[in-house]
């Protein structure tokens, strides 16, 4: 009895003297882990700062600093479980039971070069003339359509054709099955050709080539298919390869047909399957935000069925569907794979390209939303880049650079995606452009005030404004600018940046002169005079003094003399005298090199 009482007391001190065990998310607040903790935060704090982490109680802290500081307090901490209740798989690639899928509508992005008749070709296709509603005949932002044919669905994505849309057609071509790449046969292949082409192989979609514009002057179809097979090795089914290639007339109507009989024979080679019933999942195509609406969100199910009523988590963000629309706008109860579904009800507007998945209730939705910001805040803090020897360089250099401050505000999320990639890249080692705040939804009076603070002008792209926030602007002598086409907008900040550029200095050697004999130095002139052995010497151009082969000095030409008499100019062969403004000396056997400097604007 006594034994097991000694053994019982034995364990009793060995287990108060184990350190408890504590589960710590990858990151979490200091005053949430003190309370986990059970400790005061200020002794978490206070073990804070003897580690050298300066952190107040609303600060994060990341899991291998948690861990630090809770062994030193005696506490072991541990890894939170992970939450692994999202998609188990990236929609499109889920794996489908034996018998649970069914046959889905191909899923078809038109690619292509800007202007080579891509959204023309989508226009003949649905009867509708989206073209002429597109600012600068470019098309902006992702659309998503549905046509019959042969009692069969095909829904397409029409993607942007211009350069700074490339994020977005690196999106397009990755949510689809087949890809519509459209070529001009007056034009041939341009890069924005082959960036799509690259993009559709590299995202193992189906490719199917349409020749456009065979109805115009200069159109040589056949010389398109040598291109397509000598520079990308795409050699048409026709001459013995494995690229279906077709030609068409978007304007015309010609071959329309074919070419949507040849997107289905490509597609059933794909045996193209989605599971048909269960809880939907899928891709945000695009986003943008709505007055009396919030955001609207436009999905592409892969999935399951949609419904209005489901919570789903893309993102950060979630929502409980309040309405469904099909691209037409029509109001619809339930969205199918392959469909596109525009939807309300999110709490604020998902990224463009998130995987949305659906939730049991709002709570689970919720809780999901939130692990994915915490994952996102996890990425960032260790993706953090280490800084070596040039990177300090750099940060020295990097206050000699001017920056232009700008608010950008778009109309949907893929556009400001873009958008904010392509400002990026507006910069060189002496300007750059900085974005202070950037959004979708129209201009608002705190996108005014938070320029106002920050020196910055306010840009503006497919958005409006209110009376009250242009009269706002006005008072705070903010800058706005509005553009529909984004070329432009990039071109005014292009030129902006251009104008901050410090101008190139360009010399012009004008002429040399043997120095043989000094008359009169003062402590700003120098009277002398000599040869000209090259070109001229002429009044009011500057004079770089040389002596020994190394330039001690420079000054400014004041007068050109000959035979005591003022002349504009001596040129070579002949003797002058010469009256600098220069605070050098100048001595018998130097060397004086005549120049003239101009101010040359430079471009970024």
């Amino acid at each position: 009895m006594a034994e097991t009482t000694a053994k019982t007391t034995s364990e009793a001190k060995s287990e108060a003297s184990a350190p408890k065990t504590v589960e710590v998310p990858s990151i979490t607040g200091v005053g949430a882990l003190a309370e986990n903790m059970g400790l005061p935060v200020t002794t978490l704090i206070a073990e804070l700062m003897k580690n050298g982490v300066m952190a107040t109680i609303n600060e994060q802290i990341d899991f291998d600093t948690a861990a630090i500081i809770g062994h030193d307090l005696g506490f072991e901490i541990v890894p939170e479980p992970a939450d692994d209740s999202g998609p188990a798989a990236t929609p499109g690639d889920t794996k489908l039971a034996e018998g649970e899928g069914t046959a889905r509508p191909p899923v078809v992005a038109v690619m292509g070069h800007v202007d080579h008749g891509k959204t023309s070709l989508l226009d003949k296709i649905r009867a509708t003339d989206v073209a002429k509603g597109e600012a600068g005949g470019i098309t902006q932002h992702i659309g998503a359509y549905q046509i019959k044919r042969k009692d069969r669905w095909i829904t397409f994505l029409d993607t942007p054709g211009h350069e700074a849309f490339s994020a977005i057609r690196a999106h397009g071509a990755r949510l689809t099955d087949v890809a519509i790449i459209v070529v001009a046969a007056d034009d041939g292949i341009k890069p924005q050709t082959r960036e799509a082409i690259r993009y559709a192989q590299e995202a193992g979609n189906q490719l199917v080539i349409a020749i456009n514009k065979i109805d115009k002057d200069g159109a040589d179809p056949v010389r398109v298919r040598q291109e397509l097979s000598e520079k990308l090795e795409l050699t048409p089914e026709e001459w013995g390869g494995k690229t279906v290639m077709v030609d068409v007339s978007a304007k015309e109507g010609t071959n329309i047909e074919k070419l949507l009989d040849l997107v289905l024979l490509v597609a059933d080679i794909e045996e193209l399957q989605a599971r048909a019933e269960g809880p939907a999942e899928g891709v945000v195509i695009e986003t943008h935000l709505e007055t009396g609406r919030g955001a609207v969100a436009t999905l592409l199910v892969q999935n399951g069925i949609l419904a209005v009523g489901d919570y789903i988590v893309a993102g950060g963000t979630y929502a409980k569907v309040r309405s469904l629309a099909d691209w037409h706008g029509k109001r619809i109860k339930t969205a199918h794979p392959g469909m596109p579904a525009v939807v309300t009800g999110f709490k604020a507007a998902p990224a463009f390209g998130d995987v949305f998945y659906a939730a049991e209730n709002e709570k689970a939705a919720r809780d999901r939303a939130v692990a994915t910001q915490r994952q996102a805040q996890v990425k960032s803090m260790v993706n953090v880049k280490k800084i070596d020897a040039s990177d300090l360089t750099s940060a020295i250099t990097a206050g000699k650079v001017q920056e232009l401050n700008v608010v950008v505000k778009a109309d949907v999320q893929g556009s400001l995606e873009s958008l904010l990639e392509s400002v990026a890249a507006l910069r060189n080692d002496e300007v750059a452009v900085r974005v202070v705040s950037s959004g979708i939804g129209a201009i608002s009076e705190s996108d005014i005030t938070f320029a106002a603070t920050s020196g910055a002008m306010v840009l503006g792209f497919n958005v409006s404004m209110g009376s009250a926030v242009k009269q706002l602007a006005n008072r705070e002598k903010v800058q706005i600018r509005l553009y529909k086409v984004i070329y432009e907008l990039l071109d005014d900040l292009r030129s902006g940046l251009e104008l901050m550029l410090k101008p190139e200095i360009v010399e012009t050697e004008i002429g040399t002169l043997n120095v043989l004999g000094v008359f009169k130095t003062t402590k700003t002139a120098v009277i002398c005079g000599g040869d000209v052995t090259s070109g001229k010497a002429t009044a009011d151009v500057e004079v770089r003094i040389i002596r020994d082969k190394e330039t001690i000095g420079k000054g400014n030409v004041k007068a050109v003399q000959k035979e005591q008499n003022k002349v504009s100019e001596a040129v070579e062969g002949e003797q002058c005298g010469l009256n600098i403004a220069t605070s050098n000396g100048i001595k018998v056997g130097d060397k004086l090199e005549f120049f003239t400097t101009e101010e040359r604007a430079r471009s970024l």
